[in-house]
This record gives structure tokens, sequence and C-alpha cells, in this order.
């Protein structure tokens, strides 16, 4: 039996649904303990492309059981669009196969007003969000104003709660020059999806305690990545909740010292989606090279990610923060063709060397990367199965990477499908 938090150690799309996808095959349940449909996972499955937003990438295995756990903000439309769309593709998604916690909070049509309402305002302020209302949500999660999902099947409750409420968002919605929302359309559509998600939602704490009672293997998966955390991420250009490991027990209620392994996902480049500073980002060929060949596109916004060499002062910092005992390498089939390849091992500022993620934006947009140099290699990737075949300047690069962050290198990923994965340890559920 197993228990097993992944988290993605950069800027989120490092690649974490793919790689729980693959470990799902041996997990009675995965856990999405955090975040909102502002994330995505990207799988191919037999070269067929499926992108996810709120339901874990476990999905796709007829014996796991995927859970939505409480810390995730849930937009109901964008979930029951997600389970019929699931449905049509000849997917069970039954309330056996998917649980939902009754104490998720739901996304409102007025958090996603104001969040875009607000950032039309802020004009050259823009935090990047994707106008999704993730924010607004918790921001009303913490202000005690906010639905839980098991709200939505309290007809009386909710329609009472609703008229206070929706009188201060219209009067936020009016000052901030956006059109107001009408009461009696929000109250039909949501006690609708509240029917449409009542045999899905269930306590969630009490159904994997149970679980791990039974000694069955337990993952939980969180979005983002560790610098969009709201604590130790770009502040404030981050996201609305804590995307470490920590997290994982406060958003699905499991306890902390029943957590077996944590692992990192590590991209063998770095990209980010929105503002903010990018200390090793290239703004030249090179970017766009790794751009287009690694679809550095965003799956929820089609946005374009920046990219740029790995940044490895920021993954040992996201080593330390989240306890990883073990990291997993995802796309490092992108890097064959470059002549030279780079990693970042430290900084300077201010003639100083640093080893360490500097706290305040201003001194990250100060520090200059400095780089070890490898050469590259031209072998494609996608058809090695063994880590043994792998050309000898990437199994250079990716030992450099072990000898530095000091953990232990589990998996590598080749490719876009499940099939592309190398094992180089045996850990976990494998």
């Amino acid at each position: 039996m197993s228990t097993l938090i992944v988290v993605g150690t950069q800027w989120g799309d490092e690649g974490k649904g793919k790689i729980v996808d693959v470990l799902t095959e041996k997990a009675d349940f995965v856990v999405r303990f955090q975040g909102g449909n502002n994330a995505g996972h990207t799988l191919v499955i037999n070269q067929k492309k499926h992108i996810l937003h709120l339901i874990p990438s476990g999905i796709f295995h007829p014996h796991t059981t995927c859970v939505i756990g409480n810390g995730v903000v849930v937009d109901p439309e964008v979930l029951i669009d997600e389970i019929e769309k699931l449905k049509k593709e000849g997917l069970e998604i039954s309330p056996q196969k998917l649980k939902v916690s009754e104490r998720a909070h739901a996304i409102m049509p007025y958090h996603k007003a104001l969040d875009l309402a607000r950032e039309a305002k802020a004009k050259g302020n823009k935090i990047g969000t994707t106008g999704r209302g993730i924010g607004p949500c918790y921001e009303d999660k913490v202000g005690r104003r906010g639905f839980r999902l098991i709200d939505l099947t309290r007809p009386d409750f909710f329609k009472e709660k609703l008229k206070s409420v929706l009188e201060e968002k219209n009067f936020f919605l009016q000052y901030l020059g956006a059109e107001t929302l009408n009461y009696e359309e929000i109250c039909q559509k949501y006690l609708q999806f509240g029917e449409y998600l009542r045999p899905y939602l269930v306590d969630t704490a009490t159904l994997l305690w149970e679980a791990y009672s039974k000694e069955q293997n337990i993952l939980f998966e969180g979005a983002q990545g560790t610098f969009l955390d709201i604590d130790y991420g770009t502040y404030p250009y981050v996201t609305s909740s804590n995307t470490l490991s920590g997290n994982a027990c406060c958003g699905s209620g499991f306890g902390p010292t029943a957590i077996k392994e944590v692992l990192g996902i590590v991209k063998a480049y770095t990209t980010r989606v929105g503002e903010g500073p990018f200390p090793t980002e290239l703004k030249d060929i090179t970017g766009e090279y790794l751009r287009e060949k690694g679809g550095e596109y965003g799956s929820t916004t089609g946005r374009p990610r920046r990219c740029g060499w790995l940044d490895l002062v920021m993954v040992k910092t996201a080593i330390k923060l989240n306890g990883i005992t073990g990291i997993a390498i995802t796309k490092l089939d992108v890097l064959s063709g470059l002549d030279t390849i780079k990693l970042c091992t430290s900084y300077k500022i201010r003639e100083k060397s640093l080893d360490s993620f500097p706290t305040t934006l201003e001194d990250l947009a100060k520090v200059e990367p400095q780089y070890e140099e490898f050469s590259g290699w031209k072998e494609d990737l996608s058809k090695i199965q063994r880590f043994e075949d792998l050309p000898d300047k990437a199994k250079s690069y990716l030992k450099r990477i072990e000898e530095y962050l000091q953990v232990p290198i589990y998996i590598v990923s080749t490719g876009p499908d499940r099939e592309n994965c190398l094992f180089l340890k045996k850990a976990f559920f494998l």
C-alpha cells in the first residue's frame, strides 16, 4: 500500500497529468486537492489527445476511483460539461467512479464576472488571470460568503443566502463598470446543477480514510506548480491556493502522517504563463524552438507559454518546500536537436552568488542566471524503451540534474504517449 503526492516544481505545466496517468495504473484512488478549472491536464492515449480541467487524470483507468477534494473550487457547469463529454467518448463516469467533496466551494457567475472586470480595470497591472473566477471564489471561501456544493442541494438555504450575497456582488460589478447579474437566472441554473451533481457528492475525507484503512493505494495530484503557490510563489503573479504538497492534506481531509512519498515533476526546461520575472527565459530562436516543438500552449487558455532553460535553483527550492523524495523528468525529447543545452545552477545578484529562490520580484528580476553547458544530442528519444539506451549526452544531462538536486530520478518521459516513460527505480506503486 502506498500514499503518494504528485506536485509540480516549477510554474505549472510540467506534465503532471501524464505522470499521474501512468502511475494510476496501480492506484485505487486519485485525488485532486486544490485549484479549479484554470488548470488543465493534457493526456495522449493511443495517439488521441484528451484535455481535463477538473476531473483527475486517473479517469481513463477503469479500476480507479477519482476524487475531487474539498480544496478544489468547482465551476458546476464546467464539471457537468466535462462529465458529459467523457460519457460521449464512451467512458463510465458514474457516482461510483467519480466522487466530489460536498465541502468543495462552487464558482458562481459573479466570481467570473468580477475576475474579468478587475483584470480589465487593472490595465498595466494585470495579474494574468484566466478569468475563470478562481480567485474571487477563494476570496469568498475565506471571507465565509461562499457556497459549498452541498448548498446547491438545499433550495431554501441557497435562495435566501444568494439574495444577500448577490446584492453585494452587483454593487461591486456596477462600480467596476460591468453588467449586473439576475437573481432568478442564477437560482434556477444552480439548483439544477445541484440536482445533477447530488449523486456524486460525498464526504471524501471519510471515503479516503476508509480506503487507507483497507491498505489501498492513494495518489494525490495538485494543479499548477510550486511557484504559483499563494504563499511561496512569485507573488502576486500566483494562483489563489496553496499548490505545495502540504495542502494535499488540507485539501482532501487526509492526515499528514499517512503520506509515504512526494514526487516532484520537473520539465526538462522551464516554462511559465502570464506575467512576472523569469530568470532563464529565452526570447530568441531557441525559446521559439522549445515552444513549438514542446507544444507549449496552455491546455486551458491556449496562451503561448514563455520558455527558457531548466532552472535548478527554483527546482531545489521546490524540493525543500514540498519535502520531495523523488523526481520525474518530463519532455526530455523536446531538447533533441539542440547543439548546446544549458542548466542554471546559481544566480548572481549584486556581485553575490545566490543558490536559493529570492522572495521579492525586484530581486528575482535582477538575478543573473549562472549556467553550466552541455553538448546536445540529435537522436529521437520517443522509441527508446530503456534508460540504458538513451544517448550518452542525454544521460550526462540527467546525471547532473540528479547530482545537483540530491534526490533520485524515478521516471523520465521521452514523448507524449503513455508508453514514452522510462522507469529508473522501483518506487511508489510500480
